[in-house]
């Protein structure tokens, strides 16, 4: 066995000695440690120790030769850690409390845990105490929890890129916006154009007749003028000469006195509307910006209350609401197929405000922050309504089938027919495609049809629910793809009679019982994930629901209510 110093490290491995000098080692040198210091817990070769021995700090340190500590060890005792405490450094840790469970360095003790009574030196706790937690338990522990950071660290930056990527939607969003708003001040500064344009040219061709006329009356007074100066000894000639230029002057008199006042009365000016100034100065951007809900499609909603509110004016007669969207800021907009109206009702302050429609509304989408579509009872077309202050139609497309069920996805509308027809219409009515959906009228009808139809946001899904009502067999969910084929379906008796289908922002499906009184969520490829509210036949049919773009409150209509239910999720 080597006595102390430095040892060549190719030769000796650190197997060689039965401690190391742990400044040497920390160097990548193997040397025996022959002394060790009790105060800092380190053992020191022959050189090491003379360094050690003059550091200002060490001063006073115990210093003992290795053979007093190996034979401690050797009758039982075992070695103190040679880990460092991380706030202080020159410590090694080889203190325990048993009140709080928990290491540290003598410092540590004596300053976090000065009042605890069972504070032990390791190596005697260790002697004394043969039950300790197994290392590979903890092990095992550490790997899990080191995998479930592993995949919140992944999640958090799948989380950043997702926001990167939507603060570019975001920008594009709102540039999309500006060139909206850019299309109609070009609109504006046309029309203003055009008016000045208008307005000149009538002024410029009344100009042009004015010189016609005052150049012909020049013309007129010139000769009255020329045969008045030259001589004439025609007395007779002279008095009709002089009469054609007293009519001559007369007349261009009048028109000098015309064009005068002409002159002064055709002046025109433009006159900024300053209201659109001050319509833009009330706003401090060009939309706001609304949390969305962390729910997945993945996430089963939760009751945690419940509150009912009046969306009539007309409470003497029975409403009966088939169809209900929320617009973004909380507004919610119901179809009232009794009292032929759209109401509106805001959440914020309760009031109700009523829209009445040429025929019954059957199925009712929002296609922006402001409109939304609408189909009618026995009416080959959409109706394009206004919803913002005075609620008004502003467009209509026009279809060659009746118009029934109705979605709203990727700024395009899937309007279906009373058979099992779909098809594509642009908002400014061109028709895009047409579905066939299945090989039989999945959603025909014998009574005024419902909300059946929804379609996933970005389009790839179409969602059905119907009912086979010669056979009795009720639907409750049909996923197509957007070429009308087929993906799965859900049947399994849970819901009867299907009233409503609903995709919520985060994507995931709800669907309602009309006489069953439930409402099942599904994920966005037809998954079952549970029941929302339990079926219960005592409350009335369910005929509609939506939720807000948050996805914190769900809203339910039921049959021959003039209630609304706000559910908080």
């Amino acid at each position: 066995m080597a006595t102390g110093g430095q040892m060549n490290t190719d030769i000796l491995s650190d197997e060689t000695f039965d401690v190391l000098c742990t400044i040497c080692k920390s160097k990548s040198k193997n040397s025996e440690g022959v002394k060790f210091c009790v105060d800092c817990q380190d053992y020191f070769c022959i050189e090491c120790v003379q360094v050690h021995s003059q550091v200002p700090v060490c001063t006073g340190h115990t210093v003992l030769d290795k053979s007093l500590v190996t034979s401690r060890i050797s009758k039982g005792q075992p070695r103190a850690a040679e880990e460092r405490c991380d706030r202080h450094s020159h410590k090694h840790i080889d203190m325990y409390c048993q009140n709080h469970d928990t290491v540290g360095c003598s410092t540590c003790m004596a300053v976090d845990h000065r009042s605890c009574p069972d504070t032990i030196y390791i190596p005697e706790f260790i002697q004394n105490n043969t039950y300790l937690s197994a290392s590979t338990e903890i092990q095992t522990k550490l790997k899990e929890i080191s995998k479930t950071l592993a995949d919140q660290v992944t999640k958090f930056k799948q989380d950043k890129q997702w926001l990167l990527r939507r603060k570019a939607e975001l920008l594009a969003e709102i540039r999309k916006f500006r060139q909206e708003i850019n299309v109609q001040l070009d609109k504006l500064e046309k029309n203003s154009i055009d008016e000045v344009e208008d307005k000149v040219k009538h002024l410029e061709d009344k100009i042009e007749d004015n010189l016609k006329k005052l150049q012909a009356n020049m013309a007129r007074v010139t000769s009255a003028n020329d045969k008045l100066a030259s001589p004439n000894t025609n007395q007779a000639e002279v008095f009709v000469h002089v009469k054609i230029g007293e009519e001559a002057a007369n007349d261009a008199n009048n028109c000098i006195a015309d064009n005068k006042r002409k002159s002064t009365e055709d002046n025109i000016e433009f006159q900024p509307d300053k209201t659109i100034i001050t319509q833009l100065q009330q706003y401090k951007a060009l939309g706001t910006l609304t949390k969305t809900s962390t729910k997945t499609s993945g996430t089963l909603f939760q009751i945690k209350g419940i509150q009912s509110y009046c969306v009539t004016d007309t409470p003497g007669k029975h409403s009966n609401f088939g169809s209900a969207c929320c617009l973004n800021n909380g507004t919610i907009i119901v179809a009232d197929y009794n009292n032929k109206k759209l109401n509106r009702f805001h959440s914020n302050n309760y009031t109700v405000t009523e829209y009445c429609l040429p025929s019954a509304p059957l199925q009712m989408c929002s296609i922006n922050t402001t409109q939304v579509a609408v189909t009618l009872l026995y009416k080959e077309e959409v109706h394009i309504i206004s919803v913002e202050g005075q609620m008004k139609t502003t467009n209509k497309i026009n279809t060659d089938f009746l118009c029934c069920f109705l979605a709203h996805a990727n700024d395009n509308l899937y309007i279906g027919d009373s058979g099992s027809e779909v098809y594509i219409y642009t908002l400014s009515g061109k028709k895009l495609k047409q579905l066939r959906i299945g090989q039989q009228s999945l959603l025909r009808a014998m009574y005024f049809p419902r909300k059946i139809l929804a379609v996933s946001k970005d389009a790839t899904r179409i969602y059905v629910t119907s009912r086979f009502l010669f056979h009795h067999l009720d639907c409750g969910l049909i996923v197509l793809d957007n070429n009308g084929k087929e993906i799965t379906r859900y049947d399994d008796g849970k819901l009867n009679k299907n009233s409503c289908c609903y995709v919520t922002e985060a994507g995931s499906v709800l669907v309602s019982g009309g006489s069953s009184n439930n409402v099942l969520q599904f994920t966005c490829d037809g998954k079952l994930l549970g029941e929302i509210i339990k079926a219960d036949s005592g409350k009335g049919d369910i005929i509609s629901l939506c939720c807000n773009k948050q996805m914190s409150k769900m809203y339910v209509c039921r049959e021959s209510n003039n209630n609304i239910e706000v559910y908080d999720i």
